[in-house]
């Protein structure tokens, strides 16, 4: 897997944007999503509780709602100082090795299920933000060329360790256009500032009929309505979180996007979890 590094356009006008009064978020202008400006305060909770917090990070979280498409996001994505800050720590079940055996359990149904779609046939596997490693490592034992590429440079460094292909890189850093047959976006795309962005991405590095695997909380279950009427919800309080979805606006987002869900199940891994499946379609006229 090679790599490059472009700078990219949100990148290349970080400096134009507005700051929050902390100092530690930029703004979005507009919805992230349909950059539609007509935005409203949604609600605002503490952070300060979150076990990757510390000093230099904000202690609470603004939410946000777009009033055309609906979308929930925070006010803004971390500044670069605080998103260093942010990456010095690591959640013990995100450590490469972690739960190793309920995490390939988990993984292998994941794996599975792509593998029963592509015909049987395994191909190369990229894993975006591999966390704990058990989704590259799933991929990897059942024949894939599998690498991963995740933002902390420790796990990065021990996956390595542990014998696998891993890089510190972000999406428009690989340079292996089309050559992919599975990306594997596993409890990411909410991390992600602009999550088109890095759906192009996925796209120019898909091969044709490539395989998307996504996942990400689901905000319209009853475990999430449950856990609202308690005042228990853990997500309005996560800090790494950009983003909400719910199946029918992700369905709706892949669509946009160029990808065709085809299968859908729900997460063993985090609470009100789903997954989706789907495959790169053709572009527009070809």
């Amino acid at each position: 897997m090679s790599a490059t590094t472009p700078e990219t356009a949100s990148q290349a006008t970080e400096a134009e944007a507005r700051v929050s009064d902390d100092g530690t978020r930029t703004l979005y202008e507009g919805c992230p999503l349909c950059t539609a400006t007509e935005i409203e305060n949604l609600r605002e909770v503490s952070c300060n509780s979150h076990p990757l917090w510390s000093p230099g990070l904000p202690e609470r979280m603004r939410w946000m709602s777009c009033r055309a498409c609906g979308h929930v996001f925070t006010e803004g994505h971390y500044q670069p100082a605080a998103l260093e800050k942010l990456l010095e720590k690591t959640n013990p079940h995100q450590e490469p090795g972690g739960d190793a055996q309920a995490g390939r359990a988990a993984s292998a149904r994941i794996v599975g299920a792509a593998v029963d779609l592509a015909g049987g046939k395994c191909g190369r596997w990229i894993d975006v933000g591999f966390g704990s490693g058990a989704l590259l490592a799933t991929a990897a034992e059942f024949g894939f060329e599998a690498a991963g590429i995740d933002l902390r440079g420790s796990v990065v460094e021990k996956m390595r360790g542990l014998g696998y292909a891993a890089f510190q890189a972000e999406l428009p850093q690989i340079s292996d256009e089309g050559m992919f047959d599975v990306i594997s976006l596993a409890d990411v795309l909410e991390h992600v500032p602009f999550p088109g962005d890095a759906m192009l991405q996925v796209r120019r590095l898909l091969r044709d009929d490539g395989l998307l695997f996504v996942s990400c909380p689901n905000s319209d279950t009853l475990v999430w309505r449950t856990l609202d009427a308690a005042d228990r919800n853990p997500y309005w309080g996560e800090i790494e979180h950009y983003h909400n979805f719910d199946r029918a606006r992700l369905y709706a987002l892949l669509g946009v996007w160029g990808f065709a869900p085809v299968r859908y199940s729900v997460s063993e891994r985090y609470i009100s979890g789903m997954e989706i499946l789907a495959r790169k379609m053709p572009e527009s006229g070809s």
